[in-house]
């Protein structure tokens, strides 16, 4: 059975009273059948991870750079990051794609390094409202896994996330019957180039506009194992109820 993980990115947000945050989740999910993880802005890493020391949430980065060291300003490498008390690193998300122009094959280096330095990596996958409209959903996604992950993954060590670049942060949400499709999609897909014990045991998140409201509904969909939830993790309050939809699912 592979654990349910709700994970929240909170980006580019928080400074050191959001902590707070963190202890009224650990104090509410002390009993939780879910993993739960907080992806905090770097400043703010060493000191969730001591926030949450003794609790079921773990802490983990929003991006590495690809080498281990060197002369590269203002970058964080993944042996940094554990360091602080990250076991977690999210990449590729939209967001760097995006701004940063990171492409397939850079996510797959820094995946590369961030599984060689002893952390677990949520690798992101999405189209675009564009890509939707035309089609081309399932091409794209193939595109992306195929670019993106590396083939030293495992189950322990790899979590994918589905991320419609259309949905993150805008309310709309996908249908469930796209939600599954795409799900069910990722998975035949890690079967066939793994097998089906590796391909079977990775966990499959859904992120985009996930809400205590309609998780219930997300967590029901085939081959979802959980969520990457943006401004909802960002609160306790916001967060917590989508953790227990999770526990129940």
């Amino acid at each position: 059975m592979r654990q349910k993980l709700a994970a929240g990115n909170w980006k580019m947000n928080g400074t050191g009273p959001a902590l707070v945050e963190l202890q009224e989740l650990a104090a509410a999910h002390r009993a939780t059948r879910s993993e739960i993880l907080i992806c905090p802005p770097t400043p703010l890493i060493h000191r969730a991870a001591e926030t949450v020391s003794g609790s079921p949430i773990a802490i983990g980065g929003q991006d590495c750079h690809v080498e281990t060291s060197g002369a590269h300003t203002g970058d964080i490498s993944a042996g940094m990051l554990l360091d602080a008390g990250a076991s977690y690193v999210i990449l590729g998300h939209s967001e760097r794609r995006e701004d940063h122009g990171e492409s397939s094959e850079t996510v797959r280096a820094k995946a590369r390094t961030a599984i060689a330095a002893g952390l677990k990596v949520i690798i992101c996958v999405g189209e675009s409202l564009a890509q939707r409209e035309a089609m081309n959903t399932l091409d794209i996604i193939a595109g992306q896994l195929s670019g993106s992950v590396p083939d030293v993954v495992t189950g322990e060590n790899l979590v994918i996330a589905y991320e419609p670049i259309w949905a993150i942060g805008t309310g709309l949400v996908p249908s469930t019957e796209q939600i599954g499709e795409v799900h069910d999609f990722i998975r035949a897909r890690l079967d066939r180039r793994f097998g089906e014990g590796v391909g079977g045991s990775v966990r499959l998140l859904y992120g985009g506009s996930v809400k205590p409201g309609n998780a219930a509904e997300i967590f029901a969909v085939s081959n979802v194992d959980g969520a990457l939830v943006g401004g909802a993790s960002l609160k306790a309050t916001d967060f917590s109820p989508i953790i227990a939809a999770l526990d129940t699912a």
